[in-house]
């Protein structure tokens, strides 16, 4: 099958970013908070978390136009990267190539846009108007959501993130923050594409597989495209990671076994699909796309 992800892409991508567009177009919102939520979600990035849920929404057969509901994934993630800029988590100036949100809004402007997109997140996938889902499975989706981006994902990541800057490396600690704060939304996004397509259990299990396994990697080679990227490319400052400590695979494994070790959680990835057709082929590309990005 002659499969395009680049096209593929595109095209996804243009559904979502469409879909934000209209979404936030009336909003009862003071100006400059509409003006920050929208100055984070719309700085580009890939949009790689509602992709995945699509794509693995299509590869389960689902039929319906499930955009709204991936989209709600992707405030959640731009929630998170708000929230991990500021100074008291990350303090970081610069974010897909653009000054930081609080940069530009205040700290203050910042958190609450933070916060309404995380709450605004759960409105849509609350909402059964957006397509012909049932509400027992709308309300799994929102547990699934709910767990992996809470105190039992990518907040306690992001605490060990926080708490280890500067410690000696640990095998055991780095593995749980990538786990938790990376893996945990992107095997979610993945995961509940599937739901959403009221998949089987052996389907599920092998997508959660998948997701994990790609979400691990892609956080390892973004690990190692902070010591061997551009600032240009991945649009924030290059090597911040290791100046401020933080707690990576390269510092813990070194670049050749952290590069091994994505491969093989890719090859894990591709493993868990053989039992798809070729409506999966979205996924495969996407775990081969992982592995070789520069940005």
């Amino acid at each position: 099958m002659n499969f395009e992800l680049k096209k593929y892409l595109k095209d996804k991508k243009a559904k979502i970013e469409e879909f934000i567009k209209s979404y936030f177009q009336t909003f009862p919102t003071p100006p400059i908070l509409h003006d920050s939520v929208l100055y984070s979600l719309t700085a580009g990035g890939k949009r790689l978390r509602p992709i995945l849920c699509i794509a693995s929404y299509e590869a389960c057969d689902g039929m319906e136009n499930i955009v709204p509901y991936a989209t709600a994934i992707e405030f959640i993630h731009t929630y998170s990267l708000i929230h991990d800029d500021l100074p008291a988590m990350d303090n970081d100036d610069l974010r897909r190539g653009k000054p930081t949100n609080h940069k530009v809004f205040g700290e203050g402007i910042a958190i609450l846009a933070g916060d309404g997109l995380l709450t605004e997140a759960f409105t849509i996938l609350s909402n059964k108007d957006y397509a012909n889902i049932s509400s027992n499975t709308l309300l799994k989706v929102i547990s699934e959501i709910s767990k992996a981006a809470g105190l039992r994902g990518m907040v306690a990541g992001q605490a060990y993130d926080l708490i280890s800057e500067g410690k000696e490396p640990d095998e055991r600690v780095v593995e749980f923050i990538h786990l938790y704060k990376t893996a945990a939304m992107i095997k979610a996004s993945v995961k509940v594409g599937a739901i959403l397509a009221e998949a089987s259990e052996e389907k599920i299990k092998n997508l959660e597989i998948y997701g994990q396994s790609i979400g691990l990697a892609f956080q390892i080679v973004d690990d190692i495209l902070d010591i061997e990227g551009t600032t240009e490319a991945m649009g924030k400052p290059k090597g911040s990671d290791i100046e401020k400590g933080k707690m990576t695979y390269p510092r813990v494994f070194g670049i050749e076994k952290s590069k091994q070790k994505a491969k093989e959680l890719i090859d894990k990835a591709l493993e868990s699909l053989t039992m798809f057709n070729h409506k999966a082929e979205p996924l495969r590309e996407i775990a081969h796309y992982i592995i070789k990005r520069t940005s």
